[in-house]
């Protein structure tokens, strides 16, 4: 899941994706999911639209829009909503006492990240990206974004347009969000 973009396209549709570090569902042992709100607030001031999400126990999917006018690429965007979400993470881990969960954390965070500054290891390294090009490609993203907390092993609700974490009321039953963008607006 290597997919870090040396240069972002502006004005560009993207679905992407990132990960707990090896799938550890952390979202759901922290009860961080509805934190989200708060990078989306970030992404909304610095000119990144958020036009689809779901938040899984131990992943993101999110389809975002990278406005012109965006001052950073998008592993920036991306590398700052897993910095602050992580940090989140971590705090909550503290405070629910899962010690042995953070020490192992810890203990996978390598020397050199450790003199960075790093402390735990929460997300794995990289992200997915895909510019979606058209009109099919984003609908067949958003329809695998909704659709995964009652897909496969997953059966996080009875109906996915119940699931609380996720943009399917949005589109589905026209419940407001005010994080969500249409993505009719963009492609």
């Amino acid at each position: 899941m290597a997919n870090h973009l040396k240069r972002t396209e502006k004005n560009e549709v993207y679905f992407i994706t990132f990960t707990c570090y090896k799938w550890l569902p952390l979202i759901d042992k922290s009860k961080t999911y509805n934190y989200i709100h708060q990078w989306f607030s970030y992404l909304k001031m610095h000119n990144c639209d958020v036009l689809a999400y779901v938040v899984m126990p131990n992943h993101f999917h999110g389809i975002f829009h990278i406005q012109e006018k965006c001052e950073f690429n998008l592993n920036t965007l991306i590398g700052n909503g897993k910095r602050f979400w992580a940090y989140q993470i971590v705090k909550q881990l503290a405070d629910l006492k899962e010690q042995s969960l953070l020490a192992y954390l810890s203990k996978e965070v390598s020397v050199e990240e450790a003199n960075k500054g790093y402390h735990h290891r929460v997300f794995e390294y990289s992200f997915d990206s895909k510019i979606c090009y058209n009109r099919k490609i984003l609908e067949t993203k958003l329809d695998y974004i909704h659709l995964n907390p009652v897909s496969g092993k997953w059966k996080l609700s009875n109906d996915f347009t119940s699931y609380l974490y996720s943009s399917a009321s949005f589109y589905e039953l026209n419940e407001p969000n005010e994080f969500i963008s249409h993505y009719r607006k963009f492609i």
